[in-house]
């Protein structure tokens, strides 16, 4: 019976000097990361974005400037749905966090 050697890599001892790069290293970003990074991003320029615009149309109206008085609340809805959106995406984020923390314990 043949062994194939292929997958089997010889281990070999440690030396402390391995174990400090190890702990130096940076992890590298998972695609998985960088994809709820940018989905973050996203949903706080989305915030930043509405809230300006809410903002806007505040001035506007306060200043006899707005046409159409409806766009308001409108606007404010928007900014209040990307809102509650945004924490909802930070509690689950925290939520699954903390189960990960309890998972090593």
């Amino acid at each position: 019976m043949e062994i194939n050697n292929q997958f089997i890599t010889p281990m070999r001892s440690w030396t402390l000097e391995d174990l400090r790069t190890q702990r130096n290293q940076r992890p590298q970003e998972s695609e998985g990361a960088t994809l709820f990074k940018d989905i973050f991003d996203n949903v706080v320029n989305n915030v930043k974005v509405t809230q300006a615009d809410v903002e806007n149309k505040q001035y506007l109206l306060a200043t006899g400037q707005l046409e159409d008085a409806h766009s308001l609340p409108i606007a404010e809805s928007k900014a209040a749905i990307s809102l509650n959106m945004m924490i909802t995406l930070r509690n689950k984020a925290l939520s699954a966090y903390s189960e990960l923390i309890k998972m090593n314990t």
